[in-house]
């Protein structure tokens, strides 16, 4: 599946990313595809080496940021990207999406209007994470009867 990169944002948007040891490299490879978006401000919040780290205290980090607005959209990554998607979608506010392929990617926005992305560092190779990344970021939610979806997953917050 193809992606325009040449896809202008309207607004600057600002996305933080996080990492465990565990994702050290992806997490690199990812601010280099959004690099390619003269419009996205990138905030890394670590870690930044390949000492072992607890990887809810990155998605505390990142989703702090989304959840206070200071950023737009967050990134999370750990090894598999299943401990730190759990984590993040503990955190009141955060609609974190595990995505392996660009189909996932695309539908965790228009459907899900995701506003965190996680991914694997062990299982998800660069040139799929890349392509995964570009799909997210440019990707809108496409509200209707999705919203309503989306409300009544925010509400469960409340029980």
């Amino acid at each position: 599946m193809e992606v325009n990169a040449r896809f202008i944002l309207r607004e600057v948007m600002k996305i933080t990313i996080g990492s465990d040891h565990g994702a050290v490299a992806l997490k690199d490879e990812v601010k280099n595809v959004l690099k390619e978006f003269p419009d996205i401000e990138v905030t890394d919040v670590g870690t930044f080496g390949t000492d072992s780290v607890d990887y809810p205290d990155i998605a505390e980090k990142v989703c702090a940021d989304v959840v206070s607005g200071k950023a737009d959209r967050g990134i999370v990554l750990c090894g598999t990207g299943i401990g730190i998607s759990i984590a993040s979608n503990k955190i009141h506010g955060i609609r974190c999406a595990l995505c392996n392929d660009v189909y996932s990617a695309r539908m965790s926005r228009e459907h899900n209007n995701a506003n965190v992305l996680a991914m694997g560092g062990r299982v998800t190779g660069f040139g799929p994470a890349d392509e995964i990344v570009r799909v997210w970021v440019t990707t809108e939610f496409t509200g209707g009867r999705h919203a309503r979806r989306v409300d009544k997953i925010m509400a469960l917050e409340k029980n």
